[in-house]
């Protein structure tokens, strides 16, 4: 999608670099894709139909890997799955407040449509990973098909330290409203007057957030950083207290392990998704009800024992080392569940 830059957009650049190290050509291919309106979402899927990309300036393609929807409508002898997430909205966030589907009959028709096209194109593919189990079990549910969950480690891991237990939590999103970002900011006005909270990200909830901070009075201890670049943010990692990631039903979060590879614990909420993969609740972080309220308890612990946030994040760090590109560029290579 035109301007939007995320995590999915980082894996594909990621492995594309991964691939190149381990001695294979690989390029990116991509197609504009527009959702709004959301007719024009079978009209993105089409254009991907339309695309055989089985051979490229005359000589042949042995193997294309398709991320996220709808790039796995592509047509390929060889179509690897390793799935970002499907059209989201259509999904575990139909019927609530993060997705614009309604219960109407062309609304549901074209979820209808959706899911029945994915399911096919799925099927297509030799072989099929996910980014996470999450993703994976989201997949089986709606879709009947199975996958193996691969994980890979986040584009900073080689670069990420710890400095210090500061007096500021963190928290590293796109600023939409799935990623529940209000609540860090909520439970920042519960806490004790103790850490600030930088938030590092841009999206499309960036005005309705600071309209928050106005509102409950918090310009001292709430700070709306924007998009930051890879040393700033290597930087606030290493001083940051902890990190705050509360997203609902997240696919992965490259936050929960880019904190962990810093040695910092993540205070996340039960129903966040992909960081409880990671994440255990008094070994390596907070799994709170997502409410402000169990955020800032979380929140005020940390700040009067640094050494309980010290002795967490080396547990979270015992956890992320171990992913590596070199397990997930094996396992695309050939294998996974067909």
């Amino acid at each position: 999608m035109p301007f939007v830059h995320g995590g999915a957009e980082i894996l594909v650049r990621e492995l594309t670099g991964a691939l190149h190290r381990h001695g294979h050509e690989a390029a990116i291919v991509s197609v504009p894709f527009c959702d709004d309106p959301k007719e024009e979402i079978l009209a993105g899927a089409a254009a991907w139909r339309q695309l055989d990309v089985a051979t490229a300036g005359g000589r042949p393609v042995d193997l294309v890997i398709a991320t996220k929807f709808p790039t796995y409508f592509a047509r390929h002898p060889r179509k690897v799955l390793w799935l970002v997430h499907q059209h989201r909205a259509a999904y575990e966030l139909c019927g609530t407040t993060f997705s614009e589907f309604r219960h109407t009959d062309r609304d549901v028709g074209l979820r209808r449509r959706l899911l029945e096209a994915d399911t096919f194109m799925l099927n297509e593919c030799a072989a099929r990973f996910t980014i996470a189990k999450t993703v994976s079990a989201r997949l089986l549910k709606y879709n009947g098909v199975e996958s193996e969950p691969l994980y890979n480690p986040p584009k900073l891991a080689s670069r990420l330290r710890r400095d210090a237990y500061g007096d500021f939590v963190l928290t590293v999103t796109r600023l939409e409203r799935v990623k529940r970002v209000d609540l860090a900011i909520n439970a920042i006005a519960d806490a004790n007057a103790g850490p600030k909270l930088l938030i590092a990200g841009e999206g499309s909830a960036r005005h309705e957030l600071q309209e928050l901070i106005d509102r409950r009075g918090l310009h001292d201890r709430v700070s709306l950083l924007g998009r930051v670049d890879d040393e700033q943010l290597v930087d606030l990692y290493a001083r940051a207290l902890a990190v705050v990631f509360v997203p609902f039903a997240e696919d992965y979060g490259y936050v929960t392990l880019e904190a962990f590879l810093a040695r910092k614990p993540v205070i996340t909420a039960h129903d966040a998704g992909g960081p409880l993969e990671f994440v255990v609740n008094d070994v390596n972080g907070f799994v709170c009800d997502p409410a402000p309220v169990d955020l800032a308890r979380a929140i005020d612990r940390l700040a009067a024992n640094r050494g309980l946030a010290e002795r967490l994040g080396e547990c979270g760090h015992a956890v992320a080392r171990t992913i590596t590109w070199d397990h997930a560029v094996e396992a695309a290579r050939g294998g996974g569940s067909g």
